[in-house]
This record gives C-alpha cells, structure tokens and sequence, in this order.
C-alpha cells in the first residue's frame, strides 16, 4: 500500500516538472519566430569580397574547384591556383630580355638579360652562362695557368743549374764585333718587352692576387691596386699591339723557315747534349717565339683585349661576348706568358752574350761564329753585311774580317 502511494507521488512530480519546463520554452519560441532570420555569408575562392545573401531569398551557390598550375601560368595566376609559389616569377627573371623592348644597354642594343641562358664551357657544369665563366675561370684558367708558369719559372732555372749558360767558355774571342741588331731594331724589342711585361704583370696581379696578395695587404690596399694596375693594363694594351706590329715586320725577314731549323729541331737546339746544330740569325726556338708566340697568341690576346677594352667599333659587347673574349684572352696569355720567359731566360743568362746582344747591339765574331755559325758564313761571304747601320767609334776601330 505504500508502495502504491508512493509510485503516484513520483509520477505526479514528474508531470509537474513537464508541466512547468514546456510553459518555459513556449515563450522563447515565439520570441525565435519573430526575429529577423540570419544573414548567409558566401565566401568566393577567387579572393574577392564575401557575398551576403538578403534574408529570405532564394540563391544558388555554385563552388568552383581550384585549378591545377600550368606551366605557362603568370604569377598572378599561380598565386591563386597555387599560393606562395612563385615559380613563374623565377622564370621570367630567368627568361628576362627575350621581349622585344627590354634593353639594358641601349647604345648597343643588349637585352636586359637578368638571368643568362644555360651554357656549358669545357670543364663546366650545364648552368647559367655566368656562372659557367665564373667555373672555368677559378676552377681551370688560374689555377692551371699558375701552376704552368711555376713550372716553366722552375724549368729555366733547373735548367741553369744543371748546365749554366749554353756556349760558356767555348766562343773564341777575335775582338772583331759584328752588328747583330741596329738601334731600332733594339729599339722596337725593347718596346715592345716593356709593355708586355706591364701587361703581364698587371695581368698575373689581376688573375691571382686575390688568392696571393689580398690577405697580406688586406682589401683597402689591394683595391687600389688592382684599380690601378687594371687602368694601366688597358691603356699599355693598344701600345703593346701598336710594338708587337712594328716588330713582326721588323724582324720578319730573318724568321722565315729554313732547312736547318729541321736538324735543330731534332737535336732541340743541343740543349740536352752535343753541340748545337747550326743556324741562321735566329735558330728554330727564336722562330717558333716569332711566329707562335708573337703572330698567333699575340694577335689572339691582341683581338681579345680590344673586345674587352671595348674599343672595336661597332662591336655589340654583349654579356656573352664579353665572357668568351676573357676565356680567350687569359689562355692565351698565360700561354704568352709562359713561352716569353723562356725566351728571356735564353736572351739574359740562358746564353752567354745573348744579353750584351740586345744591349749593345754588338757580338764577337766568334760568337756569331760558334751559335749561329750559317749567319757567320754569310756574313764572311759578303751576303749579309757586318755593319747595317752607321757604327760606334768601337766598331769602327776593330771592324769584322
């Protein structure tokens, strides 16, 4: 029975709660039907402004998906499709000056390339042309250039060592002297010697101070030098070309090639041994300077060093030509360069009196006799005279036989 009376207790409760919490919500219902309904907000994938929807319209939405990035796509459209890539940009900084109405330098005409196209110079990576020259100018011309004038510096004197000067002690002394070159020929040898040594060592002070000189002077020293040696590099050039000219055709007709130049060739000169072989005025080491040396490098560095000192008329020098003329010219002056020590190792102390050759202008006969015997001859024969030019008072005191 108790039970009973309290089961209905319960119950009535619970109906009471029902009661009272449904009286509560039927007044917040109302209050909801007589707002206002909500604004929609649609935002576009494009970028643009959100879109807000009038309460109580009827609308489509459309979604459009993102599209997939082309390669031919802008920048602007690959920061939509794609953003924070701007590989497009890249691209055309890398494709830059290929537009007609780029130009960077406008007497010329040069494209305002930003970026070179991909090249690949002997001994280089497949990589931007710049980068390219930069690669075979620290990785193969300086450090290959320095170490063949190194060997050539210690061959000479290793050399010397081994052997000393070649004819030491064997040419007879007769007192009897015989021109072996006349005051301009001095003249124009010297010449052009000085201004290729300025060149040169301007030239080395450029190409390998950075790596030799730069940390014991430190930067502010070294700039100034290497400015100042430049300047002078490109203003003693054209004078080396003008000297270089004027000897070729001074000396070219003791330089043509000669049967005897074949059996010194053999016997290399008897630099190894032996007796030298005979020659003429000049031997076929002299001949292979003249024409190796000062016609075929010396008209390559000459070309070359005009292209960069941009005084060819109406040459475009673009970027690109700008680079192979530098390859060009520090290869084959640094082969220059090396050939020319040889020479003057054999015109100072390589040779005895080779030196007071070039000093004086004067040799003994029996000089002329023991290294270039066949101009002895002809000079005996009367085919080629002692004496070109008007004589010093020495010469004309002891006159050769």
């Amino acid at each position: 029975m108790r039970s009973i009376v309290l089961k209905g207790f319960l119950a009535a409760l619970l109906a009471s709660a029902a009661a009272l919490a449904g009286a509560q919500q039927a007044p917040a219902a109302g209050a909801s039907a007589a707002a206002a309904p909500a604004q929609v907000q649609v935002i576009p994938n494009d970028g643009s402004p959100p879109i807000a929807l009038p309460p109580g319209t009827t609308s489509t939405i459309t979604t459009t998906p993102l599209l997939e990035p082309q390669p031919g796509d802008t920048n602007a459209q690959r920061a939509k499709s794609q953003p924070l890539n701007n590989a497009p940009f890249w691209r055309g900084v890398h494709d830059s000056g290929k537009t007609p109405g780029t130009v960077n330098n406008r007497d010329l005409g040069e494209l305002g390339v930003l970026v070179q196209p991909i090249t690949a110079y002997p001994g280089t990576r497949a990589t931007t042309a710049g980068e390219a020259w930069r690669q075979i100018r620290n990785w193969w011309i300086v450090p290959l250039g320095g170490l063949a004038i190194l060997f050539i510096v210690a061959a000479v004197f290793g050399y010397y060592w081994w052997k000393g000067p070649i004819g030491a002690g064997h040419e007879r002394h007769t007192g009897r002297l015989i021109e072996r070159f006349t005051w301009f020929e001095r003249v124009v040898h010297w010449s052009t010697a000085i201004t290729f040594t300025i060149l040169a060592v301007s030239g080395a002070v450029i190409s390998f101070g950075k790596f030799l000189l730069l940390p014991l002077m430190g930067g502010l020293l070294f700039g100034w030098l290497t400015w100042f040696l430049k300047t002078l590099h490109n203003f003693v050039g054209p004078l080396f070309a003008i000297c270089a000219v004027v000897m070729f055709v001074t000396y070219l007709h003791s330089n043509w090639p000669a049967k005897s130049d074949v059996k010194w060739l053999l016997r290399a000169g008897g630099m190894l041994g032996g007796e030298s072989p005979p020659s003429g005025r000049f031997n076929a080491g002299e001949k292979i300077v003249f024409w190796a040396g000062l016609l075929l490098l010396g008209v390559a560095v000459i070309v070359s060093g005009f292209v960069l000192d941009q005084i060819v008329p109406g040459l475009a020098t673009t970027r690109s030509d700008m680079q192979i003329a530098h390859i060009v010219h520090a290869v084959f002056a640094l082969l220059m360069i090396a050939m020319f020590i040889g020479h003057a190792y054999m015109g100072t102390i390589g040779v005895s009196g080779s030196w007071q050759a070039m000093k004086t202008g004067y040799v003994d006969e029996g000089w002329a006799e023991h290294h270039h015997p066949l101009w002895h001859e002809d000079i005996v024969a009367g085919k080629v005279p002692a004496q070109r030019s008007v004589p010093p008072p020495a010469a004309r005191e002891q006159p050769a036989a």
